[in-house]
């Protein structure tokens, strides 16, 4: 964490410094400099975020809130609960009981009066909650865990991995990343007297980064987009508790912020949080997922700044960005702001202004300490890459979304390196301030002097991003199974409500049919009969066929049945559907809404689920 509210000494060291000359961190005090002056002149609002105290209870009750688990405080049985906790591997299991068991024993000691028993809860006969885990077996990615099974690895090539590290003809270690079994189940292997060095060093050359693969397995990768919102919604409270399991294998304690909540500006461009920000922009364009001064200033540095020498690095005139800045806030929804009148560097200024004005810090006050830990207290890329991974996952969804628009725009930058000077350590030096810099009261000199750590990990963000927005087939699997639960809770509650025992037994005669769940299609009953074992019906509504049953092989893959229709409709689709990227989409049974992956395999995916739909249409943007 950073506070802009004293700058050290030009080039002072830390532990994390220890490997940096002076002219490789000119660039990062330069820019905490230009960060300074700017809100001295006035051109930036000085919002402070004021920290609460807090006792270890209430920061562990906060805790099983934010992992979706409040009926273990509030003693309530709620099934979104029950069904989280009977997914939980042993790793997340132990990291919860001992959160718990710190809440209970603080809140004792805290009311001197009897705190409800975790055996009227739980039913156990122990004094402290057991949770059923799930065996640590290897996990079909975006499928259900199979005991035993072993997953299975396509060959290499471009396009049955995920490839992300230095550039071709680097000398970097290439490493496999495996998403089958849990970060925090893997790190227990590791030697328990393995010792984390004290000084960690960091070299800035691109060449000292791993290479890492991420191979396909037939399930192919999902990304955060392909999955629906409940979903993701489960798979941030899992993310929390396995980075919490994670944090705890290594031996590390993982420390959050606790903020009071800073109501920003309701209105206008800059100051304003992303999500009434995104508000506002979704009534202009629906569906939006990124403020569009946001878009528009990336847009306008793509398309003529990527080249300019220095660019991010050099800054633009104070006084020019500071009228700039003025007149998009009385312009910019107007469309009548000259986009041709802003020159490159002052673009880069207004794009980094804005980031440093949200009332929160893209990566969310909370977790900042988090960020700093995964690289001062942990000294392998790998393990700082999964931490980094889950905080990913942890972030809200207006946060992650724009993250990802900001990262896809400085990896072109970097791209860029032979016209515009920028490699990729330059880049991060200068984001850096202005990701980890946030307004707040609480300033000490180690904290400004974490320079070289907060580098890095805008270093690891940018270059392994493509990583970064996949969510790992075990959080999938997980959720599958979260899902499940959740279903059989509900059919014994109906079971036992007399009112739906007296509608059943009016409707013995008609055939039952399963709840329908949002964005699943409606079909005449000719096309609903039953089909056979290994036969899909795959739905696609906007197409002049709608409908085919296709039989699965082993090698049957989503991309195949995606081309059938295709064929079938070229020339009886709309001229509209034809220009659009259609995807097969999992609907329904153990997911919410999931879009395929072309490369999975499908009868390995309709076993996973063989209480899905099927249906093709548009991927969301």
């Amino acid at each position: 964490m950073l506070s802009n509210e004293s700058v050290p000494p030009a080039f002072s060291r830390s532990n994390s410094q220890a490997s940096m000359d002076s002219t490789s961190m000119e660039d990062f005090w330069c820019e905490v400099e230009s960060i300074k002056e700017s809100r001295e002149d006035g051109s930036e609002e000085a919002m402070l975020l004021e920290f609460k105290p807090a006792d270890e209870g209430e920061l562990e009750a906060e805790w099983l809130q934010d992992v979706g688990l409040s009926t273990l405080i509030s003693g309530a049985e709620e099934e979104d609960g029950q069904a989280l906790l009977s997914t939980l591997t042993r790793t997340q299991a132990a990291a919860v009981q001992k959160r718990y068991n710190t809440y209970t024993q603080t809140l004792r000691k805290k009311n001197k009066h009897t705190v409800r028993d975790v055996r009227d809860i739980f039913g156990t006969n122990d004094s402290s909650p057991t949770f059923e885990t799930v065996p640590v077996s290897p996990v079909s990615s975006n499928g259900i865990q199979l005991p035993g099974q072993k997953p299975v690895w396509k060959s290499v090539s471009s396009k049955s991995c995920l490839d992300c590290g230095t550039d071709k003809g680097s000398p970097s270690i290439t490493e496999e990343l495996s998403y089958e079994v849990s970060f925090s189940e893997s790190i227990t292997v590791l030697p328990k007297t393995q010792e984390w060095p004290k000084n960690q060093r960091f070299k800035k050359e691109d060449s000292a980064l791993p290479k890492f693969i991420v191979r396909k397995s037939r399930f192919g990768l999902t990304e955060v987009g392909d999955l629906s919102p409940e979903d993701m919604k489960k798979i941030r409270y899992l993310s929390l508790i396995e980075l919490t399991a994670f944090y705890d294998a290594l031996g590390v304690e993982l420390k959050r912020n606790r903020v009071e909540r800073v109501r920003g500006r309701e209105n206008g461009l800059f100051g304003v949080p992303l999500t009434v920000l995104l508000e506002n922009d979704q009534k202009k364009v629906p569906g939006i997922k990124v403020p569009l001064i946001f878009q528009k200033l990336l847009l306008k540095l793509e398309e003529t700044g990527l080249e300019t020498e220095g660019i991010l690095r050099v800054p633009g005139s104070a006084s020019r960005v500071k009228n700039l800045h003025q007149e998009l806030e009385a312009k910019f929804y107007e469309d009548t702001f000259d986009w041709d009148q802003v020159r490159n560097n002052d673009a880069a200024g207004l794009l980094k202004m804005f980031i440093r004005e949200l009332p929160s810090p893209l990566f969310t006050v909370e977790y900042l300490p988090a960020f700093i830990t995964l690289v001062e207290k942990i000294s392998k890329i790998k393990l700082q890459l999964q931490a980094l991974h889950l905080l990913i996952m942890l972030m809200p969804e207006a946060n992650r979304d724009t993250a990802k628009a900001f990262l896809q725009f400085l990896k072109k930058v970097v791209a860029n390196e032979g016209k515009n000077k920028m490699n990729l350590w330059n880049v991060s030096m200068i984001v850096a301030p202005n990701l980890f810099i946030y307004k707040g009261k609480r300033a000490n000199q180690q904290e400004m002097q974490a320079a070289a750590t907060t580098a890095h990990i805008v270093r690891l963000l940018i270059r392994y991003q493509d990583i970064l927005w996949t969510v790992p087939s075990f959080l999938i699997s997980q959720v599958r199974k979260m899902n499940e639960a959740a279903m059989n809770n509900s059919k014994r509650q109906l079971m036992f409500d007399k009112g739906v025992r007296k509608l059943l037994r009016r409707k013995t005669m008609e055939r039952e049919r399963p709840e329908r769940p949002e964005g699943a299609v409606t079909f005449p009953p000719y096309l609903q009969s039953d089909i056979p074992e290994g036969v899909i019906r795959v739905y696609a509504p906007l197409h002049s066929k709608v409908s085919m049953a296709i039989q699965l092989n082993s090698q049957t893959k989503a991309k195949d049945i995606l081309a059938r229709f295709h064929c079938e409709n070229s020339h009886g689709s709309s001229q509209n559907v034809r220009g659009q990227i259609q995807s097969l989409h999992e609907i329904g049974g153990n997911i919410g809404q999931h879009c395929l992956d072309p490369d999975a395999f499908m009868l390995d995916v309709y076993r996973a689920n063989p209480q899905a739909e099927w249906v093709i249409k548009p991927k969301a943007s």
